[in-house]
């Protein structure tokens, strides 16, 4: 794949506050890339600023040959954008929302009609052309939000949070349109649900506190994430630095931390590693020296959920 996006050291401030803090990356053509992390995390103000509706406080962002500070019109033309509350004019029809959008965006008159018909059909809005748009469930809205998105038939589009507040129905039924645009398209989406990214994505970029902390497709992700794995354990009869002291003393266990503590005693804490070896039979067999009494016991796989917890923790 070739080159479409090429971001460095981007950085945005509010005042004091670093919202998207010096952070490089590169978006090839064709690719369906996903924006993760918490809320707060800095995607909707980093999407903004690659579609030049903010201006970075530093860094530099070109698209193909084109620099976002001395040509923003054309980079402009070459991006669909779906922010994340779509602005309708709730009164009007949507044929006739999108045939104002075609006219907006420079559709040729004799073109227009055709293009409609394509993104209804694209978009599955054949049903409701005639409907008002404040008449429609968010599902549908975000429908129509992405036919707007896609009227001038624009390279890249730049998706936020385009399945937040659907339905799980909504969300597979965006989640289709996605991809079978982004077989033709570049697509960046922001999201939280980290199934979305995982289902949807070619690649993956986690951000945290407006750092990029992880890069790469679920596989990549999964095996370039240190090698930690954790053992669960809930104890009556024990204190949580009792259980610290003794469990890391076990070669290989990289910290103890507390999870919960009910009221009536049961201690649970997480135990990390620093490798993949199971030490589940050295942390057995030190339980058993004890006088604790061990309620539960279970090591966790790596998954994708797992590894963005670690990542947006470590930084914290």
């Amino acid at each position: 794949m070739n080159g479409m996006i090429h971001v460095e050291n981007l950085t945005k401030y509010y005042d004091s506050f670093c919202a998207v803090d010096h952070i490089s990356i590169n978006i090839n053509k064709g690719e369906v890339l996903g924006l993760l992390g918490p809320n707060g995390a800095g995607k909707t103000t980093t999407l903004k600023m690659l579609t030049g509706y903010f201006k970075p406080t530093a860094g530099t962002i070109r698209v193909k040959d084109y620099s976002i500070e001395d040509n923003p019109l054309e980079i402009k033309r070459m991006i669909g954008y779906l922010p994340e509350s779509s602005p309708f004019y709730k009164n009007m029809l949507v044929y006739d929302y999108l045939e104002y959008a075609s006219k907006i965006k420079g559709i040729p008159s004799g073109d227009r009609h055709a293009r409609l018909r394509f993104l209804a059909d694209l978009c599955g809005l054949n049903d409701i052309m005639h409907k008002a748009i404040g008449e429609l469930s968010k599902g549908l809205n975000q429908r129509v939000g992405l036919a707007h998105a896609m009227m001038n038939d624009p390279e890249i589009l730049i998706l936020d949070e385009p399945t937040q507040g659907l339905d799980p129905n909504q969300i597979v039924e965006i989640r289709n349109i996605i991809k079978k645009i982004g077989k033709e398209k570049t697509i960046i989406f922001s999201t939280h649900i980290l199934s979305e990214a995982e289902a949807t994505c070619d690649r993956i970029v986690i951000i945290n506190k407006g750092k990029i902390v992880a890069d790469g497709d679920t596989r990549e992700l999964k095996a370039s994430a240190d090698k930690k794995t954790a053992i669960q354990l809930s104890l009556t009869g024990a204190d949580l630095e009792s259980v610290q002291k003794e469990l890391q003393t076990i070669s290989g266990i990289d910290g103890v931390e507390k999870i919960h503590q009910t009221g009536d005693g049961v201690l649970t804490v997480k135990a990390w590693t620093r490798s993949s070896e199971d030490l589940r039979e050295s942390v057995y067999r030190k339980i058993k020296a004890t006088d604790w009494m061990l309620l539960e016991f279970r090591q966790e796989a790596k998954t994708l959920e797992t590894i963005f917890r670690d990542l947006t923790r470590q930084i914290n």
